[in-house]
Order: structure tokens, then C-alpha cells, then sequence
């Protein structure tokens, strides 16, 4: 392997919380389940950049039938972007562990244009990234094939190549579409105890950092945590990069 490919929410930067969840329900407005479907079945667009913040929020709030007006679409910018904006330092610090080794590092993420320019301005640690595929730039998103292809044409090498971090499944599927789709690191959205995947087994990890470790220790930077990472045959030998 040569690179890395990381997804960023849920690997680097934290998802939604439940109170910034419930920020946004009550910002809103309606039912919760209603919002929420709402929410993510207009998403993709959003993501992609074919649509504005405000415009997004219109769709929103037409399918739950709320007056809508520019003022309430401040309101929901604001605490959208506020939900999506944590990260998770211990996951940083060991980003900036491997790029400081001379490892190559790049990033595809879901993110409408406000986020991103958000995370641009607040988030020096992106400098660690050789290649950053947001998808409301690069006009495709995840699982899309073409979100994937974008970061390989970037990083110049073959996807057999490049190992991706994600912690959806549907998102490590979507690199069917690529070819040779590579190795792959799956964490699930789960709280407490999370589980990995990738090629050589089932891993379990306890936490995002160790998620960042077994990659370091794939690349030979240090000696992957061999009481934290266990597969149904024992420990997990960690495949090489390099």
C-alpha cells in the first residue's frame, strides 16, 4: 500500500451529537423522525454542491411543511454546521503522526460548500492531507464511483494501492465501481466498543485513535496495539504499506 484515503466524519471529526441533534430538531420545528428523514433524503445534493445552504433548507422545510423564511435559514445553517464541527484531537494528533512519517495521506469527504469552508478556516490539520476531495468540489459523492476515481486520479496511483478509512458501510461498497477497489478499513457509527474491517479479517477497536493506529502500524510506524486488535483467529496481522 501507498496511501491512505480517510473519510473525515466519524473517523477524524465526530458526527452529530444527540444534543446537537436536538438543536436542530427544535430549530426546525415538526416531528423528529419526520425531520430527520427529511434531513438526509435531500442531503445528497447538498453535498454534491448543486444546491445552496438556503435552497437545501427550503427542501427541508417544504417536506415538513414549516414556513420557511431567511431568518430560519440562518438559524439552521448555523446549528447545522455547529453539529458537524467537533473533532476528535487524539485522531488529529495521529494523523499528523503519520503525515509527520512521510506517509501519503488524502481525504474524501461528504460536505456542502459551508462546512467545508468552515473546516478550511479552523482546521489547520488539513495541511496533512496531499489530496482533499470534498465532494461539493469535486461535484460527486459517496458512495458515487466518481467520488472515489476523483481521489485516485488525484493521489496518481492504482486503488490496489490505497487503503480507505470510512466508518459506512455503504461508502466502502460504493468503491465497487472503481475496479480494483483496494483494501478497506470500515469503522461503524456505534457508541463505546466500535469494529473495523478490512481485507484480512474482522478487527475490533475500542476507539478512533486505534482505528489510526493499525493503519500506522500497517505502514511500519510503530507496533500496531496488539492487545486492542483482535480477529476471529487471534491477532490480527496487520497488512504492510509501502
Amino acid at each position: 500500500m501507498k496511501a491512505v484515503l480517510f473519510d473525515m466524519f466519524g473517523v477524524i471529526a465526530r458526527v452529530q451529537s444527540p444534543e446537537s441533534q436536538a438543536v436542530l430538531e427544535r430549530t426546525a420545528g415538526g416531528e423528529q423522525d419526520r425531520f430527520w428523514e427529511a434531513y438526509w433524503s435531500q442531503r445528497a445534493p447538498y453535498d454534491r454542491g448543486d444546491v445552496t445552504g438556503p435552497a437545501y433548507w427550503k427542501g427541508v422545510c417544504a417536506a415538513l411543511g414549516i414556513p420557511f423564511d431567511a431568518r430560519l435559514a440562518d438559524d439552521l445553517i448555523a446549528a447545522d454546521l455547529a453539529s458537524w464541527s467537533e473533532v476528535d484531537q487524539r485522531s488529529v494528533d495521529l494523523l499528523g503522526t503519520l503525515a509527520g512519517r512521510g506517509i501519503t495521506c488524502g481525504l474524501l469527504s461528504n460536505i456542502p460548500e459551508d462546512l467545508a469552508v468552515r473546516y478550511e478556516t479552523s482546521q489547520p490539520w488539513l495541511e496533512h492531507f496531499s489530496v482533499v476531495g470534498f465532494s461539493c468540489r469535486i461535484g460527486s459523492a459517496k458512495p458515487e464511483p466518481a467520488a472515489y476515481q476523483w481521489c485516485i486520479r488525484e493521489l496518481e496511483l492504482p486503488p490496489e494501492e490505497i487503503l480507505f478509512v470510512d466508518d459506512r458501510a455503504e461508502n466502502g461498497r460504493g468503491r465497487a465501481g472503481t475496479g480494483s477497489p483496494g483494501p478497506l478499513v470500515h469503522l461503524p457509527r456505534r457508541t463505546g466498543g466500535r469494529t473495523a474491517h478490512h481485507a484480512g479479517g474482522r478487527v475490533a477497536v475500542t476507539s478512533t485513535p486505534l482505528l489510526f493506529a493499525l493503519c500506522a502500524a500497517a505502514q511500519g510506524c510503530f507496533p500496531p496495539p496488539r492487545r486492542e486488535i483482535e480477529t476471529g483467529r487471534g491477532l490480527a496481522s496487520p497488512f504492510r504499506l509501502g
